[in-house]
């Protein structure tokens, strides 16, 4: 999946449909004197209904439609025959979506499984006709009702990435690289910072036939928790994932690189530093085995609950002990 085709976060305008109109229709036959009110009911306005759908992984269908409009009921007849009711609008969504109110930002839902449905807007009621309204002193009423109109809004839809592993680093960490070398993915990769500014999504092969999803998040800064360098957009695909696997270089310092990950994420949302954490070293390669133990040790004193690897994508390092390490912490 190309960059652009990632869309994450789109507004529309979404309208229901409105009631169709009651009639003031009487029965006229040619042996009934006064048939009296026949008018039928106006049927309903069509809904808008978000439907979850496990085939889609992102908000690319809004990319060129952005307004949505249900059908509007049927206008009722004589006989007492009701109007059609409104084709209800289905706009299908992946799942892990955030629907929001866009003018007070407040969540209406989420679509968290397959299929699942959530009315946003009901279509209006349709008028009653004017066989409703007789009475025995009011037997020829000559009025019905309208029908209702349908209501409008406008929607927030945000996706956030559901995958089993999500990595999680500063610009040029090396995350595009592991994604590309554990996956058939294909991200764009480059030596300087803020290559990836979408996430990207590959399948990892695991033994036996088993597999994993892994997201690479583009690159996180100090300040991210506070929207520097777009990080609001990219930490909201972090809060699905089932695991973080930290990704820091070598050639930085290493421990203090992990707390600044750890303090953005525990400022963004709490949660996050629940999630189970790997800590991987990328790019070994570029260092000799005495400069790996001096990390190793500062390591072993300073993070003692979490596992840490030591991993180069470019000559394969490490990778099957990171996977092994990934499949015990997703199935402990």
């Amino acid at each position: 999946m190309t960059e652009g085709n990632f869309v994450d976060y789109v507004k529309v305008n979404v309208r229901s449909g409105n009631g169709g109109k009651g009639s003031s229709h009487f029965r006229r036959e040619k042996y009934v004197a006064k048939g009296g009110p026949d008018g039928g009911d106006g049927g309903r306005g069509g809904h808008v209904i978000i439907i979850g759908n496990k085939s889609l992984w992102t908000l690319y269908h809004f990319k060129h439609k952005r307004h949505f409009k249900s059908e509007h009921g049927g206008d009722g007849s004589r006989n007492r025959s009701s109007g059609t009711d409104g084709k209800d609008l289905h706009i299908e969504v992946p799942i892990g979506t955030i629907i929001r109110n866009s003018e007070t930002n407040e969540i209406i839902c989420e679509s968290l499984n397959h299929g699942e449905e959530h009315v946003i807007l009901e279509g209006g009621l349709g008028g009653r006709g004017n066989w409703n309204f007789k009475s025995p002193t009011n037997q020829a009423p000559r009025y019905s009702q309208p029908g209702l109109k349908g209501k409008e809004l406008q929607l927030t839809i945000e996706l956030k990435v559901l995958a089993d592993v999500g990595l999680v680093g500063f610009p040029n960490a090396g995350k595009s690289t592991l994604l590309k070398t554990m996956t058939s993915a294909k991200p764009k990769i480059g030596n300087y910072e803020f290559t990836t500014l979408k996430p990207n999504l590959g399948i990892v092969e695991y033994r036996d036939y088993k597999s994993f999803v892994m997201a690479d998040i583009p690159g996180i800064i100090e300040g991210a928790s506070q929207g520097r360098g777009l990080g609001h957009y990219f930490l909201r695909h972090i809060e699905r994932n089932s695991l973080l696997l930290f990704m820091i270089s070598c050639q930085n310092n290493v421990l203090e690189r992990f707390n600044i990950l750890l303090r953005e994420l525990k400022e963004y949302n709490p949660e996050l530093v629940d999630k189970d954490i790997i800590l991987a070293i990328s790019k070994t390669d570029l260092i000799n085995d005495n400069e790996i133990e001096k990390i190793s040790n500062k390591l072993n004193n300073k993070i003692k609950d979490i596992p840490f690897v030591f991993i180069s994508s470019v000559s394969n390092k490490g990778i099957i002990k990171l996977k092994d390490i990934i499949w015990k912490v997703l199935n402990n």
